[in-house]
């Protein structure tokens, strides 16, 4: 990775200095007036929607690219480049038809066969995307052409200029929602220059969005313009600023110096910023459709095998305390694995009751009495969010008191993602962030072992039967009670512990109105003003 440009440390480093605690200035922030600036927390981990993972990164790619359909703020699929939709063929085939008149952001007017192009692109093995078998499996012939069986996905057909076909393999309720994720944006074909390769430069990241992108730099920022033909109306911004700041109380001091107009922050900050009289009415929170997990890869160390160690491991962890000591009380407890908001969710599950004796009893009987046996684990997890680090380490230290020696390991989030899609991930500590409201997106996606984002080989055939049913049920209360079935199971093989449900605390300036938001988080910013 290259470094962050000297000149862009030297302001930070500037700003936090002059900005330490007790020594803020208490002037409005003075920002121009046409400018949303709030900081990525993250280095950027792609410029190409069908290579994108991470929500950090999704929250740039969405504000220059789009799909066919894209979520409301009552967390609604709505119409997005297609005006309509018509499911036909006993809700195995969408028939599509486009808004007339949208245009690319270098003046070409969007048709069908532009969506073919960028299905084709993305589920072409050479390209090795790494998110289409999640999202776009369910279309016939994906995972043919995925694995070069196929020259083509012979389920995405283009009828007319206006009209698309996308047929899949079984009636599936949640379908449509998929499409809400970047692998099934838009893009403008003569924009790419090899249309094999990862986007690697901002004349390629040609979409329809709200903004056109003038700047994309990972270890610095990423700047936007309004594009002011977009088909939803013009932005009420002229421009949106992201810096690359990656220390949690750097985006704090920022905020306060009036550099910034957004910052999210971290437990730590909270109490303090309430107690302010001029930053307490700033806090905004927003409940997020997304779970942090302990997850256990169950094909790796030898212990972690055993599903007596991991329901061990899980009984020892007081999520009330971590939840009251490392997040300020402010999170909900996980006991389900499907977060409220989703379909499926139960507010009454099995859950694992913390007992400390009993944690110990099961560990003796798994045959690691006392925790001797388990080697010294190590607990993985993102850099760059002070309350995954506590959250891990309270953890750790509950852990203790069975035996098991924990360790951590913080790793830069492009690394850590890729070592987690090459299964190397052990153990590690890690949020999963709904894509769509719908418990298959958390239980068959992320456990049976035909997921496509399994990447701890927990397997488990009951388990698998009945997410499989339940996937392509048309009865959503058969679907309701088949995944409650399999979230039973699941829970009590513990591959993941859940620990807390994410919510989401903002510093937002008074100069900001018209934000939108949803379960999935910001949306894009073309109705945001700045006063």
């Amino acid at each position: 990775m290259r470094a962050r440009s000297i000149i862009f440390a030297a302001l930070v480093a500037a700003f936090a200095a002059g900005c330490g605690p007790g020594k803020f200035s208490k002037t409005e922030n003075t920002g121009p007036a046409d400018v949303f600036r709030y900081p990525i927390t993250t280095k950027p981990t792609t410029m190409d929607p069908s290579k994108v993972q991470d929500g950090d990164t999704i929250d740039v790619l969405q504000q220059v690219f789009e799909g066919l359909v894209g979520w409301s703020e009552k967390n609604e699929v709505e119409p997005r480049l297609a005006e309509k939709w018509d499911i036909v063929d006993g809700g195995k085939t969408y028939i599509f038809t486009l808004k007339k008149g949208i245009k690319f952001h270098n003046g070409r007017e969007i048709k069908a066969e532009d969506f073919k192009f960028s299905i084709e692109r993305a589920c072409n093995p050479k390209f090795n995307s790494v998110t289409v078998e999640t999202y776009l499996s369910d279309i016939v012939g994906v995972t043919e052409r995925k694995k070069n069986e196929a020259s083509e996905v012979k389920g995405v057909q283009v009828i007319d200029d206006l009209h698309l076909k996308i047929t899949i393999d079984k009636p599936r309720m949640y379908f449509i929602s998929k499409l809400t994720y970047p692998c099934a944006f838009l893009l403008a074909k003569e924009s790419i220059k090899d249309p094999l390769k990862e986007m690697n430069s901002i004349d390629q990241m040609v979409g329809t969005g709200p903004f056109k992108v003038t700047k994309f730099s990972p270890d610095e920022s990423v700047q936007l313009v309004a594009n002011e033909g977009y088909h939803l109306g013009a932005p009420l911004l002229k421009k949106i600023e992201r810096p690359v700041v990656l220390d949690a109380a750097t985006r704090v001091n920022l905020y306060k110096a009036g550099k910034i107009d957004l910052v999210q922050l971290a437990r730590g900050d909270v109490d303090g910023l309430k107690k302010d009289a001029q930053y307490s009415s700033q806090i905004k929170t927003y409940d997020r459709a997304s779970m942090y997990y302990i997850g256990f890869h169950c094909n790796s160390i030898e212990a972690l095998k055993n599903p007596k160690v991991r329901l061990a491991f899980a009984m020892a962890i007081d999520k009330d305390q971590v939840i009251a000591e490392a997040l300020s009380g402010i999170n909900q407890k996980a006991d389900s694995i499907v977060p409220p908001g989703c379909f499926g969710y139960r507010a009454k599950v099995k859950a694992i009751q913390f007992d400390l004796e009993g944690a110990k009893k099961l560990l003796a009987e798994a045959g690691y009495p006392e925790g001797k046996g388990i080697p010294e684990l190590t607990m993985y997890h993102r850099d760059g969010q002070p309350d995954v680090k506590v959250v891990a380490q309270k953890v750790g230290a509950q852990l203790s008191k069975i035996g098991v020696k924990v360790t951590f390991q913080e790793l830069q989030w492009g690394t850590y993602l890729e070592r987690h899609n090459k299964h190397e991930l052990p153990f590690f500590h890690m949020r999963w962030a709904a894509d769509y409201l719908d418990a298959e997106n958390f239980l068959s996606t992320l456990l049976a072992s035909y997921g496509p984002e399994n990447k701890i080989e927990y397997k488990n055939p009951k388990y698998d039967d009945l997410c499989r049913r339940a996937d392509s049920s048309q009865d959503p209360e058969e679907r309701k009670r088949l995944y409650a079935e399999a979230e039973d199971i699941v829970l009590a093989d513990a591959p993941f512990i859940p620990i807390y449900f994410q919510k989401d605390i903002e510093l937002v300036s008074p100069r900001v109105a018209g934000l939108r938001d949803a379960l999935f988080g910001h949306l894009p910013h073309y109705k945001v003003a700045i006063k």
